[in-house]
């Protein structure tokens, strides 16, 4: 095969990937939108929910604005959501090609490729979580900005400028290495173990190009569900922390969460302790990406045999 060839076989891929991410990223986050919205007001105590549970905060929110607030942020999410996964995804393709060559044991490759990937997309894609998250934190009557421009300039302009934008960012990626690298590490384990010993239960029929055996959607959703569910139970005192630093201007009794992560998470700790504080949502928190994740790699998998960038794996 030339060069040029190759050079051309690669952009292919590359493009495929990102377009198979995006997709995936924009199906998951808004399958699971209205939980995520809740999920930001309680862990930034938003004095109307922060004492509700799931099925009455999600309830007042609808009578208290309407049925379309349940999706407020969720515009934002979009525009950071397409080039996060897209970004994620295809940095985890890249970087598993060439850690493959380096003859790490089973399956540490896919830990490290995907904690680099989920370090790449967040990196990459960090200010609009921000805005994102300070959209989705306003109720009616506590309106601050009109929209995801509007919160981006004003956030600049009168928090520290871009600095700002990336407020709570050391958490996230301290947080983010073992979430994304668990996710794909337990997914690519169980996808391996689901084909090797029960194939006849987990796959469906070969891919007609190679043979190879391919995930059934309710396997791929299993496997997505439980990767999950492992992440979301290590990473999330990280990412209680990343939202409480976001959010810490929007009100000024919680103005003194704005400092750095060490000072943050200590102070969330002795302020709630355990349950309340570091964990806090976190009942919420599974509800959402549970699914999320499950429908995240499956679209993600289907994207790939769609654009024949899956030819199924041979055992």
């Amino acid at each position: 095969m030339t060069l040029a060839m190759e050079r051309k076989n690669d952009s292919e891929f590359i493009l495929k990937s990102l377009l198979a991410g995006g997709v995936a990223g924009m199906c998951s986050k808004t399958t699971v939108a209205p939980l995520d919205r809740l999920k930001i007001l309680l862990q930034a105590h938003q004095p109307r929910y922060k004492s509700m549970r799931v099925p009455q905060g999600l309830a007042a929110i609808v009578k208290d604005e309407s049925i379309l607030a349940l999706y407020k942020g969720n515009g934002a999410q979009m525009v950071r959501i397409f080039p996060y996964a897209a970004t994620q995804f295809t940095s985890f393709e890249i970087y598993k090609k060439y850690l493959l060559r380096l003859g790490l044991p089973r399956h540490t490759d896919k830990f490290i490729a995907g904690a680099g990937a989920g370090v790449t997309a967040v990196a990459l894609t960090y200010p609009l979580d921000t805005i994102r998250a300070r959209l989705a934190f306003q109720v009616v009557g506590d309106t601050r900005y009109t929209g995801i421009a509007n919160a981006a300039v004003t956030i600049f302009k009168t928090e520290g400028g871009v600095r700002a934008l990336y407020r709570g960012f050391v958490p996230t990626l301290m947080g983010m290495v073992p979430y994304a690298g668990l996710s794909f590490y337990c997914f690519e384990m169980l996808k391996y173990m689901f084909m090797k010993y029960i194939p006849q239960y987990a796959c469906g029929k070969l891919d007609r190009n190679s043979g190879g055996l391919v995930l059934s959607i309710p396997a791929k959703l299993l496997c997505g569900g439980f990767a999950g569910a492992v992440a979301q139970s290590v990473s999330y005192p990280l990412d209680v922390t990343r939202r409480r630093m976001q959010l810490a201007l929007m009100n000024p009794l919680t103005e003194k969460f704005g400092m750095g992560m060490v000072q943050t998470l200590t102070l969330i700790y002795k302020e709630d302790g355990v349950v309340k504080g570091l964990y806090r949502g976190m009942s919420i928190n599974y509800l959402r990406a549970i699914p999320m994740v499950a429908v995240s790699f499956s679209t993600y998998e289907l994207m790939k045999q769609t654009l024949n960038l899956d030819t199924g794996m041979k055992i």
